[in-house]
């Protein structure tokens, strides 16, 4: 099999081309390829000849896309649509990925894939228009909606918490009044071999790690894995204001898999051990 990775040189881009090293990836990303420009994406589909392309590449700094609506929607939008519809002209599978900030974060339970998305941010509002362009444009698609993911080189919650811990802080102010599901690129990529060996699913899919925790109880736990003495305390939301707003509840149900009767996925607290071990 032949995979054509877009975003090939981000945080799970990188990890998708070590964790597919069975099959032929062949990574891509500016300025070698603009998923913008419907040209280069018909013309790299031609010489790459790829049975699936994974599609990573997007706009994902969540502040500054608040304040850079239109390159935000051109990226995760208006992108995503051109790399859905070359691949239907030429017959190819895609899997898109997307995030839990198509939704607002206000329900008091995870949500499912069912569950009507409306976006909070600027970011989850492009990225909710891209999933649209998915879904219109390419029958032959998956997508998968992850979150609060962290991987090998960063950047990442877990990196900057470990930066931070370097002795000079006492205690450390960490948010406790959000919560989600911790997710390493590690289990994304190896959960996303079952969508490539699996051809015939398609739709939507939550791939976040099972369990859930604050973005607090999430560094608390960073730090006891890793032997690091810091003192952390929970703070609100309020106290660090951010020019996007973030979602309350980040909470993603792995509904699908359990219907599409796929193994689910590693609990958060194991595979953050997988990854503390192997070096940041």
């Amino acid at each position: 099999m032949k995979i054509m990775l877009t975003g090939g040189r981000g945080m799970l881009g990188r990890t998708l081309v070590r964790e597919l090293s069975e099959y032929e990836v062949v990574a891509t990303d500016l300025p070698e390829v603009d998923i913008t420009d419907p040209a280069g994406i018909d013309r790299a589909l031609r010489e790459i000849k790829p049975d699936v392309v994974i599609q990573c590449a997007a706009m994902t700094a969540v502040d500054r896309c608040e304040s850079e609506p239109e390159l935000a929607y051109k990226l995760n939008g208006y992108g995503s649509g051109v790399v859905a519809a070359a691949c239907h002209r030429n017959n190819i599978r895609l899997i898109a990925i997307s995030t839990d900030y198509v939704f607002y974060g206000d329900l008091d339970r995870p949500y499912h894939e069912f569950d009507q998305p409306g976006a909070l941010t600027l970011y989850g509002k492009s990225k909710l228009a891209g999933e649209e362009m998915v879904r219109n444009h390419c029958p032959n698609h998956v997508i998968a909606r992850i979150s609060w993911l962290y991987g090998a080189g960063g950047p990442s919650f877990v990196h900057t918490m470990m930066k931070l811990a370097d002795g000079t802080r006492p205690v450390l102010k960490v948010v406790d009044d959000q919560v989600g599901n911790p997710t390493s690129t590690v289990a994304v990529a190896r959960h996303l071999k079952l969508f490539l060996e699996r051809p015939e699913l398609t739709g939507t899919f939550h791939l976040t790690c099972e369990g859930e925790t604050s973005w607090c109880g999430f560094a608390r736990e960073i730090f006891r894995q890793a032997g690091v003495d810091q003192k952390v305390e929970g703070c609100t939301t309020a106290e660090f204001p951010r020019p996007a707003p973030r979602p309350a509840n980040s909470r993603l149900d792995k509904m699908m898999l359990r219907i599409a009767g796929l193994p689910p996925m590693p609990d958060w607290r194991d595979a953050l051990k997988e990854f503390l071990a192997s070096g940041l």
